[in-house]
Order: C-alpha cells, then structure tokens, then sequence
C-alpha cells in the first residue's frame, strides 16, 4: 500500500511539472520582448586597383651583348658622330597658334605642328635613327695624368643603325602658350600612362596621347621598339619661372602668402609622380636655367644666383642633372669653347658636365682644361624647314619638302621653292 501511494504521488508531481514547462513557453504574445531582426550588411565596394604599370627596361648601348647579338639582332661598335635634335613644344591646334596675333610668325619660326613632328619622326626612323641617352654619350675618365676629363663612348648598336640624342627644350607649358594651340600639362590616365591635358579651340576638355610631343614619342616607341633598343626617350631641358611640366611650383618673391604656399605644395605633390614615371620610363632631365637667361650676357652673380633656384625649385623635384642647355644658345661667359670662364667652372663644379648650345651641325668637343663636354645640337622648326641651306643639312634626316604644313603656316618665304 505504502508502494502504491508513492507511485501515485510520482505521477502527480510529474504531470504538475509538464503543465508548469507548457505554461512557461506559452507567455502571451504582447509580453514577449521584441525580435532583433538580422540585416546581413552590405560590405564596403572594394576600390578599383591602380593599373600596374608595364614593365621598362633600360640598358646601356656602351655594353656589347654577349656574344655580339641579343634577340636575334647583331650588335656593331659605333664610333662616328651622334647626332642631337632638339624641340620646342609642338603645335597642337595650328589654328590658334597661327591665328595672325604678335605670337604667330615667333611660332612659326621655333616650333613644328603635330603633324609635322609625326612625319619627322616617321623619317628618322626610316632612315635607321635609334634613340640614345644623352648620358650614355660621354664619361668621366682619368686620364694618364689622373685628371678627370669628359670622353666620348664607344657605343654598341644594332648593324645598321645610327645613335640620335632628342632634347626639348621649355618643357614647362609656359602661361603664354596656354590658349594658344599647346596642351597645358602631362597627367595619367586611366591605363596609368602619361597623357596630356588641355583645351581645344572651342574649350573643350581634351585628354590624349596624340597632340603632345612626349606623350606621341611615347606611343611611337611602343609601336616600333627597335626605335629605342635601349629604352631611352628623350631629355627634357626645364625652366623653373611658371612651374615644370604644366604644375605651378615656383616661387613669386612678391606677394607672397601662406594661401599660396599651400596652393605651390599641392602643385608639388601632384608633380612628383609624373616625373617618377618620366623618370621610369627613359626620360631624363637637364637645366635651362630656372628664367631662361642667356648666358652669354648675364654677370656671374645674376647666372649664379639663378641656377641657385633652379637647384632649389626644379633639381629637388627631378633630381642631379648634369646637362645645361643653353638658354637662346647663349654660351657662358661668352665662348666656352675658347675659354673657361669663371661661370662655366661655377656650373662645372656644381655637377654639369655637358653643355649645349645651337648650331648647324652636331658638334662635341671634350675640354682639355676641365671634366666637361661642349655641344651643338640641331633644331628642326620653321625656320630650317622653310631655310634652302638648312633643307640641305638636314636631309640625313628628313626632307622638309616632305615635312612642312604649308597650308597651316603663316604664308611666309619658303627658300628652297623659290629654287
């Protein structure tokens, strides 16, 4: 009996503990805390990565391959004269800069359009012109004595081809030109090269690779590599007075305040990565002084106070240079050839060790006094494409019958039709 009672008593406390579970999962709707509901989040875009620039190789032509060929192609040593052209910024709009204002007939003297800077290089390469860099061009060597002095290379170059050095000069996009058929500046674009930046004639933002003169050497290159062996592009000659490469990074010693400080370090910084890819990318850089001064005339205190700020403004952007080009062909102190004046030793001594002018053929003399080469270089533009004299000297290189836009030019004498 007392076994049954308390199996009876077991039953009764576990059906009152079911029915106490079921009351507690059963608490009215309107008093159950609220439901948190899961919003899966939307993650972040990931940002588009920067295209990887192409790889760049640069080697020197003054090395012959092992073996005396490379690829296919049998290297030879080269010792004759290395040719040097040089330009100013092409014309990018021949309707804006020969539209009859006071600038038209000075462009027309010291400038190619487009057009006619795509056929002369067409024709160089035609002719078996290769690219080579200015600085692979000459050395310093010691000599029995043990002094320092400047000596021409022996160059190795592919059968059949000959060495061509290109130089621009004014490679600033000047105030004055902006407005007047030139683009303004280099930026990159959306592949991660260089392009330039600029208005047409009706003010339409154009950006392109084909109006100016590094951007169009650039893409010629890539279409005929054997055209730069050696991955060298061209040296840009720089001023400082408007800023380098279309970006404001001068100074104005009046006026100056801490708004345009900052305006000048945001120019800077935008800068910087250009010319790293310049640099990159076969372009070298050279000094024009940083106001364009002709040498030739000025105190030694005016060259030297100038070429102070040019170290200040433009060398701490692009870096050592060891070629100065000489403003309006203006050599210092009056004749570097004869002489070695007290300016040309100044710039010596501050690391430049060729030096070049104009003239009618490409000479180089290396000094006998001092570490320094003397040049001459050669300048394709209106005035030696319309000159009979000039179509005669430069026809190893191209024909200006063949080259001048006389339909875009001012209708000016041109020499040799009047033969």
């Amino acid at each position: 009996m007392r076994h049954l009672t308390a199996l009876v008593l077991a039953a009764l406390l576990l059906v009152s503990l079911t029915a106490c579970g079921q009351q507690a999962q059963t608490v009215p709707e309107e008093e159950a805390p609220p439901v948190q509901e899961t919003v899966p989040e939307t993650p972040e875009p990931e940002p588009e990565p920067e295209p990887e620039p192409e790889p760049y190789v640069i080697s020197s032509p003054t090395v012959m391959p092992e073996g005396g060929a490379k690829d296919g192609v049998t290297y030879v040593e080269y010792t004759g004269v290395v040719e040097h052209l040089f330009f100013h910024p092409v014309i990018a709009y021949p309707e804006q800069a020969f539209d009859g204002d006071h600038m038209s007939n000075g462009y027309d003297d010291w400038m190619v359009t487009v057009g006619e800077y795509n056929k002369i290089l067409q024709s160089l390469y035609d002719n078996g012109y290769i690219l080579v860099d200015i600085h692979d061009c000459w050395s310093e060597q010691a000599g029995e004595d043990g002094a320092l002095r400047m000596k021409k290379n022996t160059l190795y170059l592919p059968e059949g081809k000959k060495p061509l050095i290109i130089s621009y000069d004014d490679v600033n996009y000047n105030l004055y030109t902006l407005g007047d058929g030139f683009t303004y500046k280099l930026i990159f674009g959306e592949d991660g090269k260089l392009w330039s930046w600029g208005l047409d004639p009706e003010g339409n933002e154009v950006v392109s690779r084909d109006l100016d003169a590094i951007t169009i050497l650039d893409k010629f290159v890539e279409e005929h590599p054997d055209f730069s062996p050696f991955g060298a592009k061209g040296c840009l000659s720089i001023t400082g007075y408007e800023g380098i490469l279309g970006y404001r990074t001068q100074t104005d010693s009046e006026n100056w305040t801490a708004e345009r400080e900052a305006a000048r370090q945001q120019e800077i910084e935008a800068v910087k990565p250009i010319v790293a890819e310049l640099k990159r990318t076969g372009w070298t850089f050279g000094s024009h002084t940083w106001g364009h001064l002709s040498l030739s005339s000025r105190s030694y205190e005016t060259v030297t106070a100038d070429m102070q700020r040019w170290f200040d403004e433009v060398g701490s952007l692009v870096g050592e240079a060891s070629v100065l080009f000489y403003p309006f062909g203006g050599r210092l102190d009056g004749d570097d050839v004869r002489q070695t004046g007290p300016a040309f030793q100044w710039m010596q001594e501050h690391g430049f060790r060729i030096f070049c002018s104009v003239g009618i053929e490409s000479y180089s003399k290396s000094k006998s006094d001092i570490s320094a080469v003397i040049c001459d270089r050669l300048h394709p533009d209106g005035t030696t494409l319309r000159s009979a004299k000039s179509r005669e000297r430069y026809m190893k290189f191209y024909d200006a019958a063949d080259i001048i836009d006389l339909e875009s030019r001012p209708q000016r004498e041109v020499g040799w039709l009047e033969q």
